[in-house]
């Protein structure tokens, strides 16, 4: 074991906080003449790499997660378009891995594909991974991810994903949809909550569901050290309360995509505030949308 990876003996107590040097591709008034790379490339340190795909290729331009450990690899999403035409998931990924494994030779590595729930814009590039050599990609369905994840015997558990000396903890956290999970990286102290929290709008399945991931999202919170909360979209202006259109592909002026624990205390207060009202909710940094 090299002692730049990540291990039981290298992590210490407390992740240690650091700021995003990085300015997010954001589309670009013509979608047409977007010169922005397919996937964007953020290295958060040797181990941690956000991808953001180009909004010119699906408005969602949603965020994904690929974190390094001793044994494997996990990457968390696959993103809003199939085709590796125009969106070469796969090639990226196994350009990171390569580069990667350059500078921490090992053998037999491994590369994990799990997901934060099932909907399109988080799962359309799994075929992409189909065949890959040393792979197993967990489909995002409540009965797969359930059963992989041990939430079938028991909702409330943590269930624990090693990637050696790098253990990540799974929470179920239904609501926005029923096989919503939640993955907290120790290595990091990121709290990774998909479209469960995320400076945009909320949309919500089942309210009480996402009540109680929500009290179950700050209690967990507050026995570990989350440096930042991170989910998978941007919608929200820097000007509060105001987001973005519905399909946009052009947003100059969005806020970071790190949140933090103080903002789930701020969503299960909005929560309470609307109680069973219809309609959309603005608050400064997200929108409470539920589906009734």
């Amino acid at each position: 074991m090299d002692a730049g990876t990540p291990s039981t003996d290298s992590v210490g107590p407390v992740p240690r906080p650091r700021e995003f040097d990085v300015r997010w591709i954001h589309g670009s008034p013509s979608a047409k003449h977007n010169t922005d790379p397919d996937i964007q490339v953020y290295a958060c340190d040797e181990h941690t790499v956000i991808l953001r795909q180009n909004m010119a290729i699906d408005y969602e331009a949603p965020f994904l997660f690929l974190l390094f450990g001793d044994a494997r690899a996990v990457l968390i999403d696959t993103g809003a378009t199939e085709s590796a035409e125009f969106f070469p998931l796969r090639r990226v990924v196994d350009e990171l891995v390569e580069d990667w494994l350059a500078r921490h030779p090992r053998s037999g590595y491994h590369l994990l594909v799990l997901h934060t729930h099932p909907h399109g814009d988080h799962v359309a590039g799994d075929g992409q991974f189909a065949g890959r050599p040393d792979t197993t990609v967990v489909g995002a369905d409540l009965t797969t991810a359930w059963k992989y994840f041990g939430f079938e015997e028991n909702p409330a558990a943590v269930a624990r994903v090693d990637l050696g000396g790098r253990v990540l903890e799974c929470l179920a956290t239904p609501g926005h949809h029923q096989a919503a999970v939640t993955f907290y990286d120790p290595w990091t102290g990121f709290l990774l909550t998909g479209d469960t929290v995320y400076p945009g709008r909320l949309y919500i399945q089942d309210r009480s569901a996402f009540a109680r991931s929500i009290d179950r999202l700050i209690e967990f919170s507050a026995r570990r050290p989350v440096t930042h909360v991170l989910g998978c979209h941007i919608e929200m202006t820097t000007e509060p309360g105001v987001d973005y259109p519905i399909r946009t592909t052009y947003q100059p002026d969005e806020p970071p995509l790190q949140m933090t624990p103080g903002h789930l205390h701020e969503i299960r207060a909005a929560l309470k505030e609307i109680g069973d009202r219809p309609g959309r909710h603005a608050f400064p940094l997200f929108v409470i949308c539920p589906d009734d």
